[in-house]
Formats: structure tokens, sequence, C-alpha cells
């Protein structure tokens, strides 16, 4: 006689219930060859499904030997395990244990999917099974929409669908009525005859009595072992080889599989899933717009210093702008400008002094800031003119009565859209005739944002202010010149020309640097506390995916059942973790532009630079908090013993 298919010998099974070992099987010995159809009877309690769940490979014996087909399946891992499930087991359980999201063409495939079989052949290989067994016309219908009947039917072409050399069915008509039950029976008898082995489970003696052989279990211990026929079973027809993939097609394969579940357990449960994501959403919308945000009010800021030139400095009276004592400083005269202007170091030079007065241009009055500059002032800041021109070293030394003005002053003073050029205007009680316009400064310097009216510095010192010092000298550097050695030229040059250092520099390319790496440890830090609000929303990832584990332990239990392995498992519901923080990236993303939107257009000057840097940058971090937080909950559900899983409502 042949080598049985199944061995086993002094197994015992036994569960922890408080501080007691309650043993469920108790030094069973049993063998099966392949062919048989064998009933395992017994009473509720008796452990026949115990011992159906441990020659199924669903659940590990506490001691004892198990062979299939020689193999000691005790030393086999849990992938070895779930490849024995796939390649030689097919389980027909009581209450179906299909997956409600997948058509019935979807449920049958599912075995040869993580068996590695070619796409288009699984699927015909499905059709196939299910028009044989009656169900070619409801293919793609999911389980809520076939009877019990039709439902254990696809549960028969699960088992069949990688050979199903060995079939187990676990009381298979309980759940049917009467004529759904014997259908079922004249199937299973099919089967057997076409040389599966069929293991029926069950407590009803006349299903029982239509199996060649009957084993009868009670308290864990078989009291029973007979024939009641003849054997009738042929070989186990062979329908070819079943054609498998390339192993990285395979991995692909299943990666899809997961990819596809995972999208539709988002979309079966839309709240949750957008919940879940919020905390992502507005953690990434959270980064993007503050790094937006900084980007364009530094580029802004830069842009402005640029329009008065990244080479210029600026002397001006006093220790530092927060001098209180530096208006009471006199030694800052043209002269100094006039030896600035002489060294190799000055490309153009411009003394400056600065007043406040009321501008009247007919019946119109308006504010203005007054200041006084030399010829160079608008070389020296990079000053574009609209129309007219500006001083000439005639209009310095003739303190001539003439003024330039900017966009700013015009739109206030001209209120009728009167041509400036050539027109008087008063400044206080000082005429001065407008012979240019130049384009206004927005946001930097003083009174940038205010009408600016220009005229000489000699006319604004004698004729408006009436004194002989200057507020500033403004030193536009060659551009061939080092700033660092100019600035220690000019530092040198005004100490002895005053005897003292009543003075200080501002070197506008250092203004630059520090608004640069001011603005850069702001955006850090904010940047920093929106990461914090991404993290809570990994925790809340996290947190949700173990509840989602929990809700769907049984469809974990149905797939390793049917051959899925630990990383299988894993895989699916890594992808969906990852899935849900990516879409809740794009959906932050796409929050961020729209709030970008709405800010440039409702508050004046704000300027959002979104960089393709960034954007990619919140893609990746979203992606990592899924993979990272992801991790967890995946790891719980490729851990879960299938027997436990499948015992779950």
């Amino acid at each position: 006689m042949t080598d049985p298919i199944i061995s086993i010998r002094q197994l015992r099974r036994s569960f922890q219930a408080g501080a007691e070992a309650v043993a469920v099987l108790k030094d069973v010995d049993l063998d099966i060859h392949a062919g048989e159809m064998v009933a395992i009877i017994g009473q509720s309690g008796s452990g026949k499904s115990t011992l159906m769940n441990i020659l199924g490979c669903l659940d590990r014996p506490t001691s004892g030997t198990y062979k299939f087909g020689g193999r000691e399946v005790g030393r086999l891992g849990p992938d070895e395990l779930a490849e024995l499930r796939r390649e030689h087991f097919g389980f027909i359980f009581q209450r179906y244990q299909l997956l409600a999201d997948l058509d019935a063409v979807e449920n049958v495939e599912m075995p040869a999917i993580y068996a590695g079989v070619d796409g288009g052949a699984r699927r015909k290989r499905a059709i196939d099974l299910l028009s044989r067994l009656g169900l070619g016309e409801r293919l793609t219908h999911r389980p809520s929409a076939l009877s019990g009947g039709q439902q254990q039917r696809v549960s028969v072409a699960r088992a069949l669908m990688n050979g199903g050399e060995v079939i187990l069915a676990d009381e298979p008509t309980g759940a049917l009525d009467s004529k759904s039950g014997k259908d079922l029976m004249a199937l299973l008898g099919e089967l057997h005859r076409d040389g599966h082995t069929i293991i029926i489970v069950t407590h009803d003696p006349l299903i029982a009595a239509q199996c060649e052989r009957v084993i009868e279990i009670s308290d864990g211990v078989i009291i029973a072992d007979r024939k009641v026929g003849e054997q009738t079973a042929n070989a186990l027809k062979d329908d070819g080889p079943i054609r498998k993939i390339a192993r990285w097609r395979e991995g692909l394969d299943r990666s899809i599989e997961a990819l596809r579940m995972s999208l539709r357990a988002m979309i079966a449960h839309k709240l949750r899933t957008f919940l879940t994501m919020l905390g992502i959403i507005i953690g990434i919308a959270s980064v993007v717009s503050v790094v937006a945000l900084g980007q364009g009010s530094q580029q802004t800021v830069l842009e402005n210093i640029a329009s008065i030139g990244t080479n210029t400095i600026n002397v001006y009276p006093g220790t530092g702008f927060g001098d209180r004592q530096s208006n009471r400083i006199q030694t800052l005269v043209p002269t100094d400008a006039e030896a600035i202007a002489e060294q190799p170091y000055a490309d153009s030079v411009s003394p400056q002094v600065t007043s406040n007065a009321t501008v009247l241009f007919r019946n119109t009055s308006s504010s203005a800031s007054i200041t006084g500059v030399g010829d160079a002032y608008f070389q020296v800041n990079g000053r574009e003119f609209i129309e007219g021109v500006g001083f000439s070293k005639t209009s310095i030394t003739d303190r001539t009565q003439e003024a330039v003005i900017d966009q700013n002053a015009q739109t206030g003073i001209f209120v009728n859209g009167e041509d400036p050029i050539g027109q008087v205007i008063m400044l206080g009680k000082v005429p001065v005739r407008v012979i240019g316009v130049v384009k206004t400064v927005t946001g930097f310097g003083p009174g940038g944002n205010s009408a600016n009216i220009y005229v000489p510095y000699t006319t604004a010192m004698d004729r408006i202010l009436g004194r002989s010092y200057l507020g500033s000298i403004a030193v536009r550097v060659k551009d061939t010149y080092d700033m660092a050695q100019a600035e220690a030229e000019i530092t040198a040059l005004v100490n002895r020309l005053h005897g003292k250092t009543d003075f200080f520099l501002q070197n506008t390319a250092t203004i630059r640097d520090t608004i640069e790496s001011t603005s850069q440890t702001l955006t850090l830090l904010i940047s920093t506390i929106a990461v914090i609000s991404l993290v809570v929303g990994g925790i809340g990832v996290m947190n949700i995916m173990l509840v989602s584990v929990s809700e769907r332990t049984k469809e974990i239990g149905i797939r390793m059942a049917v051959g899925a392995r630990r990383g299988d498992i894993m895989r699916q519901f890594l992808i969906e973790a990852v899935l849900v923080c990516f879409v809740g990236g794009a959906a932050g993303v796409a929050l961020s532009f729209g709030l970008g939107q709405a800010l440039t257009s409702f508050v004046s000057g704000a300027r959002m630079s979104y960089s393709a840097q960034t954007i990619a940058l919140a893609f990746l971090s979203s992606s990592l908090i899924g993979v990272i937080f992801g991790f967890m909950p995946a790891r719980s559900a490729a851990r879960l013993d299938p027997v436990e899983a499948l015992a779950r409502e």
C-alpha cells in the first residue's frame, strides 16, 4: 500500500484557560491516503474542527508530529505553511468565507494570485471552474448578490483553483437548505471520483454516511475509525501545468492585488479614510505654505535690496540705528562725500538729507517725504526713470529748485492726471519745478510706501532745512572692488577726517545675508512646528490602521487560508497606509495652493513662491510617514494566527 499523504502521531493540542492548559486533542494517531473521502464526525467541542485546522496548516499542534507528503509540517515556517495551503489544500468553510468586496471570479482567482499564476490563465481557469459549477451567469456578482448555495459553490471553485489536491470542508452543508446541501455533497462526490482527497468535518451522521471512511472523535480522542464503502476514487486528474509567471512579475502581481484591495478599502470607508488623511493634509499644507510664504517674502525683500544695489555702503552719524544721540552729531558734511568720491573704490557717491513736508499743487495738499540727494543718487540706488531727467552737477552747485518725484507722489499730488513734468509744486513755502518721475520702490527703506520727492541736497540744506550737515552718504562700490576692503577703507578715511569714530556703516550685502539667514531660520522654525503636526497626523494614521486591522481580521484570515504569505498581508496594509498618506499629501499640496491664491488675492503685498523641490519633499515626507507609521499595523496584521483570524466575526 502507498504511503499516506497525511500522517499524524501522538498529536496533542492544548489551549491555555487561565492557569490551566485544556487539552482539545489528546495523542491522536491518524493516516489518510490520497484519494480517500473521509468524514470526521463528533459533537460540538469534541476537537474535530481543531483537528481539521491542524491538518490544513491553519493551526499548529502543541506536541506530536504531522507529516504531509513525507514533510514534517512542524518544522516549517509561516511562509512554508502558506505554500502548503496554497499549493495542496483547498478549504470549504461553513460560512463560505468569501471577501465581500470581490466578485465571484475575483474570489476564485485569489489563491492563484498568491501562487504566481499568469493573469490571463488564472482568470480563464476561474471562469471555467465557476461555469462548470453552474455559475456561468453569476461571474461578476458579489457574495451579497448570491444565494447561500451559490456562495458555497464559489468557495468550492476557490478550493479547486490551484488544484485542490486535498479539500477540507468544515460543516459544508451547515448553512445550506436541504436541496443545496444535497447538491454540494453530490459535487464533493464527483470531486472524490476525480481523485481529490476529501476530508469533511461534520456532526451529521447522514453526511458522514456518504463518505467511504468515518472517523469518530470524542473529547479529543479518536474512538472509531471505520470504512463504510469501497474505494471509488480515480487518480487525481492533471489539468496540465498552470502557466506561472517570472519571479519579479509574481511580486508585481501580488503588489497590484494589494494596491487594488487598499483602494477598495479606502473607497468603502470614505469618512474614515478622510479623517485619517486630515492630519496629513493639514501638516503638508502647513509645511508647503510656510516654506512658500517664507521664500516669497525673502524674494520680495531681496529684490527691493537689489533695486538699491547690492554693492552699496551707507555712512550714517552715530554708533548705530539705535543711537538716540545721532541727531546731535553734525560732523557728517558734504566734504566727506567729496573725499570718498575721489577714492578708487567709489563708482558714485550721493550725500543725503531727509525731511517731511506738506506738498501743495493747486487745490491739492499731500504729505510727502523730502530727500535731498546728489546728482549721482539715482545711479547709486539703481532707480529707473519713467519720464524726465535727474539732477545735473549744476543743479547741485546752483541749489536749483528742481524736484524728481516717484509714482506714489505723482498719484497723490496730480490727482487729475496732469503731466507732472514742468509743473511747480510747493514744498512747504519753497516752490520747486518737477523735472522727472522715477519708479516707486515698494516696502524697503525709509518711506518706502509713502510719497517721495527728491531735490538737490544743497537745495534741501539751504532752502528747506537750513543746516550744513548731512543725514547720510550713499556710496556705490565698483563691481570689481571687494566690498569688505571698500568698507574698511571708508572707515579709515572718515575716521581720519573726523578724528574720531562718530559714524557707522551699513553694507547692503550684509543686509542681504542677514535677511536670508533670518528668513531661513524663521522658515525652519515654523516648518518644525508644522512637521510636528505631520507626526501627529502619522500617529493618527497608525491608530486608524490598527483599528482597520482589527475590523478586517477575518479578511486577513481568509487570505492566509488560501495561501497568502505574511509578506503579502504586510504589503497590503503598508500600501494602504502609504496610499492614505500620499493622497493626503497631494490634498495638502492642493490646499496649500488654494490658501496661497486666497492670501495673495486678499492680502496686499503677500507673495508665495512654490518650488518643485518643496513639493517633492512634501510628497516624500507623506510617503515616509505612511511607511513609518503604517509599519506597526501592517506587521500586526501579518503576524495574526490564521485560525484565530478566521474565528473572528
